[in-house]
């Protein structure tokens, strides 16, 4: 079966920037020819930083807007990472979606920690905190923006549709998207009860945050996804 094994991101310093999410993360990294790439050991998607880019601030208007770390206590990782020196917003229970925290990388990425389980449902000792990010950390999103949702769906008919999340009050609504078999707990996709389950899936998700209508310019950075 095929999986989202990756994303090409151009950057500033590939090998400074593997460096950081080896030490804050707990990534693998490996350099390839002239780029580096750093990921967990899993079924999960790696980043794979292309030389050639800058880092500057991203925008909202560009299509690619972030990664998303899957893991099992959100309150462990933000601890450490505080203790690390990294900047990290404060742990919420953002909706019925999920607990979540976000930050970006030193070249400006934009990165979110999401807990495999919300607010008050964490099972005691979830977390270590003698392993990094508490341990079982794993890229559980890619995520791109859109404003023609159908169109993308129709692009990736190979990939199944898993959820779909509703963000009205804020303009958008979310849709995940991976290669797998797996059928998730409730027939309805947009059934609050298989958030908690998507989170804990060990393969990356190709993730839309839609906009219905918006015209968004391409991301210099974002050079495709890489499927195997």
């Amino acid at each position: 079966m095929k999986r989202l094994s990756g994303a090409r991101l151009k950057v500033e310093d590939p090998a400074g920037l593997a460096g950081f999410y080896a030490k804050v993360f707990g990534m693998e990294i490996r350099e390839e020819g002239g780029a580096w790439r750093a990921g967990y050991a899993g079924e999960d998607a790696d980043l794979i930083l292309l030389p050639g880019g800058r880092a500057v601030q991203h925008s909202r208007e560009e299509r690619f807007w972030k990664i998303g770390i899957c893991l099992p206590d959100l309150d462990i990782a933000c601890d450490q990472l505080r203790r690390a020196g990294v900047e990290v917003s404060a742990p919420h229970q953002f909706r019925d979606i999920g607990y979540m925290a976000h930050l970006h990388d030193p070249e400006g990425f934009a990165i979110e920690l999401l807990q495999h389980d919300f607010l008050g449902n964490r099972p005691e000792g979830a977390g270590d905190p003698a392993r990094r990010l508490g341990g079982g950390a794993h890229v559980g999103q890619v995520t791109l923006r859109t404003g023609r949702i159908a169109a993308e769906l129709e692009q990736h008919a190979d990939m199944k549709l898993l959820s779909v999340q509703d963000v009205a009050e804020f303009g958008f609504d979310l849709y995940f998207l991976a290669y797998t078999d797996e059928t998730p707990p409730e027939a309805d996709l947009k059934a609050v009860a298989n958030r908690e389950w998507l989170w804990r899936r060990p393969y990356t998700t190709l993730e839309f945050q839609h906009i219905a209508g918006a015209q968004l310019r391409g991301s210099p950075a974002f050079q495709g996804l890489e499927i195997s």
